[in-house]
């Protein structure tokens, strides 16, 4: 492939300059846009009017997501933007397979068609674009230095296709176009791993540089504790992959309830779960909230189709929780420690001892106001003082 400044000098005066502002545009502006939909209009837009007559274009970028394995945006003149998420299935990679985006990654080149001498079957994406009338297709690779590869594709309805003067314009933009691309997604890639692994504060925490041993950070807040009642014998039979399973089911019954409510999961730990839901003013909104996830929560799980049968215990308290950066060396975990964290885990160990699926603190009964049936003070393994613990209707 020429290199871009080879492209540029076959260009006529007015392509090289819309060539030079669309690459000064990739590699600034954009850089720093909140929305990738606006980023590719602009893009298509300054494309066209360089005088290539772009009627559709993609960016497909993989992602490091719980739940998606790639993001496409599509560009249609007259239409403009839309987005789309690919879930993560075990048929994900049975669309891309078949599609020249695979070939273009496995040969490190451009594929391009000219459509009215291409068999239907050559992939599953020719009839959709000889439905609306595109006469020429390319699929770009570009290829990370992280691994990952990701595509830009072009087409035009143009009875001429695309000419020589027109894949002149495109191979010169390019790399700029690849480097924008490649940022952004990257960026994506490291906010949504973090995120999905510590959770949505300490992530913004993380990356905004709090990453020295000792470093604490405290969150007033209603706290929830569950975990799931004998987990180690309903699991101590069952395959690793059967044990994952139900655990999670657990997690799916619990984590969108506590979600929906504005509340925010900091730690999985086994079978246990840690939740907030930040305090404002008094904390009463952050306990009412804790306790109709929790609420929720548990009529899932009562809900819930798995064998065998499992049980939640679920404890609320209100106080304090720390995140703090702990470890050696290089070597850093960013964990929740605090007396209040241990005071929810121990309260929800009590619900099996108690028979009760949902306990809750005399902290959290003063700070929400909500009337539960007295237990007696009991005695919480590591805490020196008794601590009065309710049960409330699940």
């Amino acid at each position: 492939m020429a290199h871009s400044t080879d492209q540029l000098a076959t260009l006529p005066q007015g392509m090289v300059i819309a060539a030079l502002e669309l690459m000064n545009y990739m590699l600034g502006d954009a850089l720093k846009a909140t929305d990738a939909d606006d980023v590719l209009c602009e893009m298509c837009d300054r494309i066209r009017r360089a005088g290539v007559p772009l009627d559709r274009a993609s960016s497909i970028v993989p992602l490091l997501h719980a739940e998606a394995v790639a993001s496409a945006r599509f560009w249609e003149r007259g239409a403009g933007a839309r987005s789309y998420l690919f879930p993560y299935s075990a048929e994900s990679g049975e669309g891309y397979s078949n599609s020249p985006a695979a070939d273009a990654h496995n040969s490190g080149e451009w594929v391009v068609m000219w459509l009215p001498d291409t068999p239907d079957d050559r992939y599953d994406i020719v009839p959709e674009l000889k439905e609306a009338g595109h006469t020429h297709y390319v699929m770009a690779p570009v290829f990370m230095r992280s691994g990952m590869s990701s595509t830009f594709s072009f087409a035009t309805c143009d009875p001429a296709g695309f000419s020589a003067q027109h894949f002149a314009f495109l191979r010169a933009v390019f790399p700029a176009l690849a480097a924008c691309q490649e940022i952004l997604t990257t960026n994506r890639a490291m906010h949504e791993v973090m995120r999905m692994y510590v959770g949505d504060e300490p992530h913004r925490r993380i990356l905004s540089g709090d990453v020295h041993r000792g470093e604490v950070m405290h969150i007033r807040s209603a706290i929830l504790f569950a975990d799931m009642r004998r987990f180690t014998e309903l699991t101590a039979d069952m395959s690793a992959e059967a044990a994952t399973g139900l655990l999670n089911t657990y997690y799916d019954c619990l984590v969108p309830p506590v979600e929906e409510a504005g509340g925010e999961v900091l730690k999985f730990m086994g079978d246990g779960i840690l939740a907030i839901f930040r305090a404002q003013e008094d904390g009463v909104a952050a306990c009412a909230a804790a306790l109709k996830a929790s609420r929720e929560g548990l009529a899932r799980v009562g809900q819930a189709k798995t064998t065998p049968v499992f049980e939640v215990g679920i404890a609320l308290h209100f106080g304090e929780v720390a995140y703090g950066n702990v470890g050696s060396g290089m070597r850093l975990d960013y964990t929740v420690i605090g007396r209040d964290v241990n005071v929810a885990a121990r309260v929800a160990g009590l619900c099996g001892a108690l028979n009760e699926p949902l306990l809750v603190s005399e902290a959290f009964v003063e700070h929400s106001g909500v009337q539960g049936r007295s237990l007696g003070r009991q005695t919480l393994k590591g805490l020196e003082a008794a601590q009065n613990v309710y049960g409330v209707g699940a």
